[in-house]
């Protein structure tokens, strides 16, 4: 009889215990700014002191799943130049719209402080360089993280993956090259439909494996190449391009990694950067600085192998805390600066702007976590004819040709869960594969997608997405 008693009492709390994980609650609204009624993207929406979260869409549209252990906690929207709101979650209304109000520091009155603290562009992000070292992690963590992956030429999407991941880093002092690992633990959606690439790239592919390999890629048929050659090559100029390593190991993790040789944010920062202080903002109570990035005396380039990617000047923003100098977010973009890099970014795309990037960070007992990721780049898919001397240039021939030439490629990451107990962190070490190719099938989970957080769709995308998922329907039809 007790033993029966036990072991009721066993499934019992394993089933409360569940149903307590599993217990969620959806919330879902809109942010739109007071003075121009405009919405306001990527602003924060987090439960303050944890780390769940997630950032407003394009339209300012959000969607968050709040644990039930957290129904009682505060909800918090901010975006760096407004005053923040928050709100009891338990008391969290739907039925209106959430209008924040612009919120600006004095710079005068910031200059004037002290005179000890940096006052040009220049010296506050070489200060806030200096103290990486004490405002990024410094003991391993995990991060649990939400995927979108899409590309698209100008008139629909051609390859869709959304999948959730898990970021290992030892520490900022730590080589990202040998410390720093990610995984991609499940796939919620696949699409892949793209299909004018193949020759091109197959092309690339055999010239950059074989020195001396002289043929022209206008020599090559795609119905004499096999499709597992045409399959290894699109694989490997996705990695090269665009693949999670490049994003996290390279150049373009550009705080993590300024500890690097020939870091673009690292000890000559000053060659091929400069920066002027805007203004001073606040975000969520605190003074920001806003510092403009603009082109130093030398080029900018990525060291791509097989790729050029040389030749940018740089342009966007910095925002950097005036407490501690931490660096909250960087908006970066590089630009077609030199002759060859203008010449062949407008003969290949059609604009000058190779690379966008958002790096967004969140502050988390004292030390700043990546929060949000934003990464855009166009991507040569098929060389065709860019003679000026074409007969028809205004076919629709001519024009099926230029869509087609290049996608844009887009790579978006939020996380949304922090790890540092060192057991645990351990523990995933061990058990988990750590790959991050998100090309390999992975069976779809209906229950871990269920409450996990992702990245709201806008209206726009949304329609592209379920065109996708219909053509490729048909396509398997």
């Amino acid at each position: 009889m007790k033993f029966q008693y036990f072991k009721f009492f066993c499934i019992a709390s394993i089933v409360l215990f569940v149903n307590s994980v599993s217990a969620q609650t959806e919330i879902t609204n809109t942010v739109v700014d007071f003075s121009t009624q405009m919405p306001i993207e990527s602003a924060s929406v987090y439960i303050e002191n944890t780390t769940i979260g997630t950032v407003t869409n394009t339209d300012g549209k959000f969607l968050l799943s709040v644990p039930d252990e957290h129904i009682n906690d505060t909800l918090v929207i901010s975006s760096i130049g407004y005053k923040s709101f928050r709100t009891p979650i338990n008391n969290f209304d739907e039925s209106f719209s959430i209008y924040l109000e612009e919120d600006v520091a004095s710079l005068d009155e910031v200059l004037i402080v002290a005179e000890t603290r940096p006052k040009t562009g220049n010296e506050i992000v070489v200060r806030a360089l200096e103290e990486l070292e004490d405002n990024l992690p410094n003991n391993a963590y995990l991060q649990k993280g939400f995927l979108r992956h899409k590309e698209r030429n100008k008139k629909e999407y051609k390859w869709l993956i959304e999948s959730a991941i898990t970021l290992y880093d030892s520490s900022y002092a730590t080589k990202a090259e040998e410390f720093l690992k990610v995984n991609v633990d499940e796939n919620r959606k696949s699409y892949d439909l793209r299909d004018v690439d193949s020759v091109f790239t197959y092309y690339s592919y055999l010239k950059n494996n074989n020195r001396n390999f002289k043929m022209k890629s206008s020599d090559l048929r795609k119905q004499d190449i096999k499709t597992e050659s045409l399959i290894k090559a699109i694989k490997w100029n996705d990695e090269r391009i665009n693949g999670l390593e490049n994003l996290f190991k390279t150049r373009l993790n550009l705080v993590r990694n300024s500890n690097t040789v020939g870091a673009l944010f690292g000890k000559n920062v000053l060659e091929k950067h400069q920066f002027k202080l805007d203004t001073v903002l606040v975000d969520d109570g605190r003074k920001i600085y806003k510092i403009e990035i603009d082109k130093g005396e030398d080029f900018v380039g990525l060291n791509t192998p097989g790729v050029y990617n040389e030749g940018f000047a740089p342009k966007g923003w910095i925002y950097i805390y005036w407490d501690n100098f931490a660096i909250k977010k960087v908006e970066y973009e590089l630009v077609a600066a030199s002759d060859v890099q203008k010449k062949r970014s407008k003969s290949l795309f059609g604009t000058t702007l190779n690379h966008k990037l958002v790096l967004t960070y969140k502050e988390f007992q004292d030390e700043m976590y990546p929060s949000y990721i934003y990464y855009e780049t166009p991507k040569l898919v098929n060389v065709g004819d860019r003679s000026s001397d074409k007969l028809y240039k205004d076919s629709d021939k001519v024009k099926e040709e230029e869509e087609e030439q290049f996608y844009y490629t887009t790579q978006e990451i939020l996380f949304t869960e922090i790890i540092q107990e060192p057991q645990l962190v351990q523990e995933e070490l061990k058990t988990s594969q750590w790959s991050e190719d998100i090309f390999l099938p992975r069976p779809y989970n209906k229950e871990f997608w269920k409450n996990y957080n992702v990245l709201l769709e806008s209206e726009e995308e949304e329609k592209l997405i379920m065109d996708l998922s219909q053509r490729a329907e048909l396509f398997k039809q």
